[in-house]
């Protein structure tokens, strides 16, 4: 089905030169699809290409234009050489990008300009350019890899965090101005921790110092499972997609449906990560979240109820005091339990309440466990 969809088509990948960039060349690659591959590492692109032509695709496949995101003058041109060698932009896939680990208070306002001018002001210059272009053609696509960090907050990555809410407000808006191009679709792909070499180039407390130690990340999603689904969120225009391993998607869910329980939640975490970061540990997102231990031996609860809400409830046995996890779904509920005897919600108004034959009626209201 993707090989059906992609093959032949013109696709632009910015940020080709490491990461999902990478992965996504490759695979779109083995798909068929002709290329256009940009960073500003021309050498690193060389060698992502030479991988790509052992392939079925040939040398004229595959366009190396090196791009400087920041370098928003050249982006008319860098777009009238893609059209000229090609003749057509079918895909644009807006990934390059850096990210963030500082705290504010340490942090030079330098370091927001250039986060900004980068993930934000040079991702929509150069999709102002290929719009024009998808317009003229009434058809195209809009690829953009924000982040879980557009729909949430998190500490030390307050100017990325701040870039990637500003992609999900532009496209999601943007989007809204299309209407009369129904065949132009404007994608938003929200990656969760993924393992790539985003992690060795953030942004710090000064734009001269680099970070010391990228840490472990194997128990980030690996590379390819992202690029593939990306992939096939492309191809079914998908407008949004969350692309993340629990503990981290049920947090997003906590962020939609809950954010007052998100809040305390960050607020317990983000103090936990700030002293690890402190202490030199980089990769802390795992042991703040303490997926490891999660759902052992804590009660796990999916319930949906008359106000249309569903709770997934999970108490972390690393923090003391933790509140439940929450997740919404919709439809009956599905439920599971840790220990041989199911856990009782103290409901509002003194009730008690127990599900019961993996069923269960409830009403919106504050409880614990």
């Amino acid at each position: 089905h993707l090989w059906y969809l992609m093959v032949w088509m013109v696709v632009w990948v910015t940020g080709a030169s490491s990461g999902i960039g990478e992965e996504l060349t490759y695979q779109l690659a083995k798909l068929g699809a002709l290329l256009a591959i940009s960073a500003r590492r021309e050498d690193e692109l060389q060698r992502v290409k030479k991988k790509c032509l052992r392939n079925s695709l040939s040398e004229n496949d595959i366009l190396v234009l090196r791009l400087d995101l920041t370098d928003r003058s050249s982006h008319e041109a860098a777009t009238n050489s893609v059209l000229k060698h090609f003749g057509k932009i079918d895909v644009l896939v807006n990934n390059g990008g850096r990210s963030q680990r500082s705290l504010f208070v340490d942090t030079n306002l330098d370091v927001y300009n250039a986060i900004i001018e980068l993930n934000y002001l040079g991702t929509i210059s150069l999709t102002k350019y290929v719009l024009n272009h998808m317009i003229q053609r009434k058809k195209g696509k809009i690829v953009t890899v924000s982040s879980v960090m557009g729909i949430m907050g998190a500490p030390l990555a307050t100017g990325y965090c701040a870039s990637k809410h500003a992609l999900q407000g532009f496209f999601n808006s943007l989007r809204t101005e299309l209407t009369d191009y129904p065949e132009i679709s404007v994608i938003q792909i929200c990656p969760g921790p993924v393992q790539s070499q985003i992690i060795q180039n953030v942004f710090t407390e000064n734009l001269a110092k680099s970070i010391e130690n990228s840490g472990d990340q194997s128990h980030k999603m690996p590379t390819d499972r992202c690029a593939r689904l990306t992939l096939v969120s492309m191809a079914n225009d998908v407008k949004e997609a969350w692309i993340s391993d629990h503990p981290y998607l049920a947090v997003c869910y906590l962020w939609q449906y809950a954010p007052t329980w998100a809040w305390w939640l960050m607020n317990r975490m983000g103090k936990r990560r700030i002293q690890n970061f402190k202490s030199g540990i980089v990769s802390v997102q795992r042991a703040a979240l303490c997926p490891a231990r999660l759902f052992h031996s804590a009660a796990v609860l999916s319930c949906c109820g008359n106000a249309g809400i569903a709770l997934l409830l999970a108490q972390c046995p690393d923090v003391q005091g933790s509140a439940p996890f929450l997740q919404c779904s919709l439809g009956h509920a599905i439920y599971s339990f840790g220990t041989k005897t199911p856990p009782i919600l103290k409901y509002c108004k003194n009730r008690k309440y127990v599900c019961k034959g993996g069923r269960c009626s409830l009403k919106l209201c504050a409880f614990t466990l």
